[in-house]
């Protein structure tokens, strides 16, 4: 069967990336009515009557969703190319749609299960090729594993080439890093390709879509789907603006003459240790290193330590997993435990202090310490007090951070927690481990707050504290008299 494909500008590069054999990625998108999925559904079917006995697979996040949009774009391209339904048929059990000459479409749900975290359930099946729906609503680890199954069915037999069409709108998680961000720098690698296709790209649709992308009164719904701006501001559930964050690039602050390091160590070798350097608020170095053992990490903090002319009292290491040992190898530094009890203020302890009687076990806003050093972050990052002079790093801790600092369960009146760092991983798709040691520094913030600025005063604030336990039984042992 011939079809009459009229692809726009912008359909018309994805298909020859598509019949391109060096390509085996393929993003377009930035935007809503740039043709995205007709384009995936308009290239399933002509290599569906290409190629008797192809299979590919059309993924979404939800397969409900996939049925309600990509499922109906996908009769209508059928109903344009005058392709009858005889010819096909939907199998709503297994939900895929099989065609007369043994073609084959697999619709997927791409949600991550909590019984399927590696998605396992696609480890054995094979497609000569694949398109992913929406990818910035899929997590990372979806996508990586799907890619690995394609080019395994008649691909070698019938000459298909193999390659993963994706479609997505702006977002700040792995859809940017992957190709975005390279296609602005210049930097994609030559085997993926970005076609930013927005509503005006699409003469089929734009000036419906531009009327109804238009009325959107959300200001960061209409800057994706409208603008395709991948800078968007950010969720209600952000505790940074973007604004504030690109801005710590080109913030000028006054330098306090004393300096800190922060040491995230990599766990089991997985992911990679980083050093960070600050003088006061600016941070003007960051160190990597992949598949570090503790000995040698030891070993690379004395160095810095000894020519940044940095205190180990101003040394902070996160303590958890395997950073335990390196707390231990360095006497004298910060050990940070994520998951620990946030840090009381001087401000939490006269509170204390002052309903003694009516509130006898202390209270903080903060799930944990992490949470507590996050929105302190954030708070130096959105009143411009820190500066980020490291800019061959900007897009990693702009990406980084994005993902860091936000709040889980913004609704909720409970303690204020943040977005789980499994979560954070599978949204950017690698560990945050750069933007893990800009939230470890605030730790030095909020002990200073703690102690007025003065650190003769620590000792008093420990006596104060102890002071208060004792306080606190005798009014307990009183009150049983």
């Amino acid at each position: 069967m011939d079809l009459n494909i009229r692809p726009t500008k912008k359909q018309h590069l994805a298909y020859l990336a598509l019949n391109d054999p060096s390509r085996d990625e393929i993003f377009i998108g930035g935007g809503a009515g740039g043709g995205k999925s007709w384009l995936i559904c308009e290239s399933r079917l002509i290599n569906i009557y290409r190629y008797p006995g192809y299979r590919s697979f059309i993924g979404r996040e939800e397969l409900k969703r996939l049925m309600q949009s990509t499922y109906i774009t996908f009769i209508k391209v059928c109903k344009y190319h005058g392709i009858p339904t005889t010819e096909w048929k939907l199998n709503g059990q297994y939900n895929f749609i099989e065609f007369k000459n043994g073609g084959r479409i697999d619709l997927l749900d791409l949600k991550m299960l909590p019984s399927d975290p590696l998605y396992e359930r696609f480890g054995s099946t094979e497609y000569s090729d694949g398109a992913i729906e929406e990818a910035g609503e899929v997590h990372y680890l979806a996508k990586d594993v799907l890619k690995s199954r394609i080019g395994r069915h008649l691909n070698k037999e019938l000459g298909i080439i193999a390659n993963l069409l994706s479609s997505g709108n702006p977002k700040k998680n792995w859809t940017k890093t992957e190709y975005y961000i390279p296609w602005i720098k210049g930097t994609l690698p030559p085997n993926k390709v970005f076609i930013q296709s927005l509503y005006k790209d699409n003469p089929y649709t734009a000036k419906e879509y531009g009327q109804q992308l238009a009325r959107i009164n959300n200001d960061v719904m209409r800057q994706r789907l409208k603008d395709g701006n991948w800078d968007y501001d950010e969720d209600q559930n952000s505790l940074v603006t973007y604004d504030a964050l690109t801005d710590a690039f080109s913030n000028s602050i006054v330098k306090e003459n004393k300096k800190y390091m922060v040491i995230d160590v990599a766990r089991l070798g997985k992911d990679s240790t980083i050093f960070s350097f600050w003088d006061g608020l600016e941070l003007y170095r960051i160190e990597k290193f992949e598949k570090q053992d503790t000995q040698k990490t030891i070993q690379k903090a004395k160095d810095y330590a000894i020519i940044e002319k940095i205190p180990y009292s101003q040394i902070i290491v996160d303590e958890d997993g395997i950073g335990g040992a390196v707390v231990d190898g360095l006497v004298g530094v910060k050990g940070f435990v994520a998951n620990s009890t946030p840090l009381p203020t001087r401000s939490q302890i006269r509170e204390r202090f002052a309903k003694i009687e009516n509130d006898l076990v202390p209270k903080t806003s903060f799930k944990n310490l992490k949470a507590q050093c996050a929105v302190k972050l954030a708070e130096l990052i959105n009143e411009h007090r820190i500066a980020f002079k490291t800019l061959e790093y900007r897009e990693i801790i702009i990406e980084e951070l994005s993902a860091l600092l936000r709040q889980k369960d913004i609704d909720s009146e409970g303690k204020l927690q943040l977005i789980p760092k499994e979560e954070v991983k599978l949204s950017i798709g690698k560990s945050p481990d750069v933007g893990d040691t800009l939230i470890y520094r605030a730790w030095f913030e909020l002990r200073k707050e703690a102690l007025d600025e003065d650190p003769n005063k620590e000792k008093s604030v420990k006596k104060q504290l102890n002071q208060f336990e004792i306080n606190k039984i005798n009014y307990i042992n009183n009150s049983n008299k």
